[in-house]
């Protein structure tokens, strides 16, 4: 007996190394993220959202101020501590003193929540759009495309931009329910819905084809229900596309989280982000680089490993891929 087709794709995609090596890291990405409070508690011994700047740490039986002299010829203004490679100051302080290490991780919680659920928010939409204008036709497909439209014809970051300055000033007010500005529901919102054409076209292209398939017209002419058709022959077959996409629209979502992020107009204090901890690194980029490159490093890093293993997803699902021996 043949193994069905997910047996087949799962197959195909453990002997893709280079899509394994990328869900690895991921992995370990979001598994050391999630661990953020034990590391700041147990290891960096600090509290990375609290200024720190007249503290000192014990390093290797030495106390460090965590506020020193500049690293200039006269010794002039001061600066954080560096890299201390030691459990404490990992990677340095900031300009407030607090621990890059471990707001590293908190904003890469943060970062990373953002992007995934935004990827949930995004598909979803995208795939009750797509599925509702390519099997519903007429005057359904042409309201739902030309709202697509609207959508398509704004810069994706200009209109995420937009809709954060606004929102971010004043919070959201959805009847008796309110979001505060502060609220991460805000830049969620937001990400996932200014990526929902991207994905909503393609799969409402496939969703016209299989509407005209075989299988689909007959299970009509047998009065099989529009619900029974779309839960039972067309979600399947969407599946896959939806699933190829998700990576691929993670880091997109990644990348917008971090620029809104930066900006100010993203996580609000005194959460943290990978955006703004670059921010907060910007003035201290010729004396201690490792704050702002830090987490430039973990966006290249997942974003990278993101798109790999789409593309592996990509070649595992795709029936018309290459095929492996």
């Amino acid at each position: 007996m043949s193994d069905g087709p997910w047996a087949v794709a799962w197959r195909r995609l453990r002997r893709d190394r280079a899509a394994v090596v990328s869900a690895c890291v991921l992995l370990a990405i979001v598994l050391g993220c999630a661990l953020a409070p034990l590391y700041a508690r147990h290891v960096a011994g600090s509290d990375p959202f609290r200024p720190n700047l007249d503290g000192s740490v014990v390093i290797g039986g030495r106390t460090l101020d965590i506020l020193q002299a500049a690293d200039n010829p006269l010794h002039l203004g001061s600066a954080p501590i560096g890299a201390t490679w030691h459990g404490a100051y990992f990677l340095g302080a900031d300009g407030q003193g607090r621990d890059v290490a471990a707001r590293l991780l908190y904003g890469g919680r943060n970062s990373l929540l953002i992007a995934g659920a935004a990827t949930v928010v995004c598909l979803a939409l995208a795939a009750l759009v797509g599925i509702v204008a390519g099997y519903a036709g007429g005057w359904t497909d042409q309201i739902l495309s030309r709202l697509l439209d609207i959508l398509w014809a704004f810069p994706v970051y200009l209109l995420a931009i937009s809709l954060s300055v606004v929102l971010i000033s004043q919070g959201l007010q959805l009847g008796p329910f309110t979001i505060e500005a502060d609220s991460l529901l805000l830049p969620i919102a937001i990400i996932g819905i200014v990526y929902v054409p991207y994905a909503a076209r393609p799969v409402r292209g496939q969703v016209l084809a299989l509407a005209q398939s075989e299988f689909v017209l007959a299970a009509q002419c047998l009065g099989v229900g529009s619900r029974r058709i779309l839960l039972r022959d067309i979600l399947p077959n969407v599946a896959s596309t939806l699933i190829v996409f998700a990576p691929l629209i993670m880091a997109l979502n990644l990348l917008t989280e971090s620029a809104l992020s930066f900006l100010q107009i993203g996580v609000q204090p005194p959460a943290a982000s990978w955006g703004t901890i670059i921010a907060d690194g910007q003035t201290l980029i010729y004396v201690r680089p490792l704050v702002a490159v830090a987490p430039g490093v973990m966006i290249v890093a997942t974003v990278l490993a993101l798109n790999v293993l789409g593309d592996g997803l990509r070649d595992a699902l795709d029936t018309r891929a290459k095929l492996r021996v």
